[in-house]
């Protein structure tokens, strides 16, 4: 099973700074629904391929990857798959890599997630890289054969590397080996509600995997609006945004339901490749730390502009506890200087 750790770093990094950040001047954003009517682009990225599951099954993550190609097609939605390869050989390695052909199949793409999902703090520069180099050879090979290049890589937790020698040494490699970085500009925490609904469906209690998946309905419908005010703020439009997802029976499940949010917000889905093309992402990524935070973050911290944490909203402390006792897997992050301009 996936452990998921450095995330937590995440809403741990929110909360402080919504605490440190002074209250915005009245006028200084635009509201949520002015917001939402400017509508703008979305690229949907699910990591963790070929599947996030509490639950140890292959016809399991074989459904989940089914049905959520399914829905992406339905929907006419293109999709980025970010793949740990150490997965392939945790279940049937050949339904694995089968799974990962689907993705293709459908006309979506795949990028490198590394071999283990461990985080730059964890392993170091060198060893991160050597993880990176790992985690590609099934995926470069499955694009090759479709005359693709394996050109996306996601950093696990979102940490991409400190101090800052070794992010620069992370940075100098990916680039050397055709590489580009992607970006995460909304970010709604699926992976915390994931784990509870695989519980609860294990369980068979039907109740409460309707509840879990109303809460992050809702909470991701409330998080995407909260961006687009971000945006609106810091860059006086909507950005072409790229979205965090990972592989999930939720997500699967849901994704009728976050079509319909999309929609809602009046956000088009776009590949990644085109999403990138924003010039909000010539900006670079200028953050250097432990926390694992998004890209609005590290522009804001950079630009010295606070973000509008007075309005943003934690997963519910019921979700929190039931990921807490499905998967104790939390841990400190180590001390991280705080970014400039906080």
């Amino acid at each position: 099973m996936q452990m998921i750790r450095s995330e937590t770093r995440q809403s741990a990094h929110r909360g402080v700074m919504r605490l440190c950040a002074a209250l915005l001047t009245a006028g200084a954003l635009m509201s949520a629904s002015a917001a939402q009517a400017a509508g703008g682009t979305v690229a949907l990225t699910f990591d963790d391929l070929p599947g996030l599951s509490l639950v140890p099954d292959q016809p399991y993550v074989n459904y989940l990857n089914d049905m959520l190609l399914r829905g992406l097609k339905r929907h006419r939605l293109q999709a980025t798959g970010f793949v740990n390869e150490s997965k392939l050989d945790r279940l049937d390695r050949t339904q694995q890599i089968a799974n990962l052909q689907k993705w293709l199949d459908a006309g979506m793409d795949l990028g490198n997630h590394t071999f283990s999902h461990e985080s730059p703090d964890e392993l170091g520069g060198p060893g991160y890289i050597n993880d990176i180099a790992r985690g590609e050879p099934v995926t470069r090979g499955l694009l090759a054969a479709r005359h693709r290049p394996l050109a996306w890589f996601r950093h696990p937790y979102l940490e991409t590397g400190f101090p800052e020698a070794v992010k620069l040494e992370i940075n100098r490699w990916l680039a050397a080996h055709g590489y580009r970085v992607a970006p995460v500009t909304i970010d709604a925490d699926d992976w915390e509600f994931a784990e509870p609904y695989d519980d609860a469906l294990s369980r068979h209690d039907e109740a409460r995997r309707l509840r879990i998946r109303r809460q992050y309905l809702d909470y991701t419908e409330r998080t995407i609006a909260w961006y687009q005010t971000a945006s609106q703020g810091l860059f006086g439009r909507q950005i072409a945004f790229v979205m965090l997802l990972h592989a999930t029976r939720l997500n699967a499940d849901c994704i009728d339901d976050l079509a319909q949010i999309l929609k809602r917000r009046r956000l088009k889905g776009v590949s990644l490749e085109q999403a990138m093309k924003d010039p909000a992402y010539r900006e670079g990524d200028p953050y250097v730390g432990h926390d694992g935070v998004d890209w609005l973050e590290r522009w804001a911290d950079a630009r010295r502009k606070d973000l509008p944490w007075d309005s943003w909203q934690d997963p519910p402390q019921q979700i929190v506890q039931e990921y807490d006792r499905t998967n104790n897997d939390r841990r400190e992050a180590p001390p991280n200087p705080a970014p400039s301009g906080k």
